[in-house]
């Protein structure tokens, strides 16, 4: 049997055990004040795009198709709209002056390269961004792209442009 008095020492000594522990669990769990904080992850540099921007810059005949088998007929429609051409311009930083999906007012967007070989059109950032276009073909007369964003892509569908002669 136990004595009070020694009973009170095993008290004490397993409070103070407790307490060590306690106080070791919550010194691990706490973030230091004089830490550093994290590294910044790496921003991969900007690929240049295999397009170049005065391959695209000009006078555009535009339409659009959802289903690939419609490719051929977009194509001649798009040729059609030459009478009232879309424009793309020369960026004043070397990009290209052209809308994003559902601005009424043109910016200056970059050509992107990716690792994957793809090439983009948009804003500053990282290629295959949510407002980026996606060059989905190019032969120098016919552009065809799609956006990223899955919403813009759904009601845009593939943008096809068709280069229009120069004016005479």
């Amino acid at each position: 049997m136990i004595s009070s008095r020694n009973a009170r020492t095993v008290a004490n000594l397993a409070i103070a055990s407790a307490l060590s522990i306690l106080l070791a669990a919550c010194s691990t769990s706490l973030p230091s004040l004089s830490s550093s904080p994290p590294p910044e992850p790496e921003v991969a540099p900007e690929m240049p795009a295999t397009v170049r921007a005065d391959e695209i810059v000009g006078r555009w005949g535009l339409a659009s198709f959802q289903n690939p088998n419609d490719r051929a007929r977009t194509e001649a429609a798009a040729r059609g709209q030459c009478k009232q051409p879309y424009v793309i311009g020369a960026g004043a930083n070397g990009g290209v002056v052209m809308h994003l999906a559902d601005q009424a007012t043109p910016q200056e967007l970059r050509l992107k390269g990716s690792p994957s070989g793809k090439n983009y059109i948009g804003p500053p950032g990282p290629a295959g961004g949510e407002q980026d276009r996606e060059i989905v073909s190019f032969d120098g007369r016919v552009l065809v792209t799609r956006f990223i964003e899955k919403d813009a892509a759904v009601r845009y569908g593939n943008m096809v442009y068709v280069r229009c002669a120069p004016r005479a």
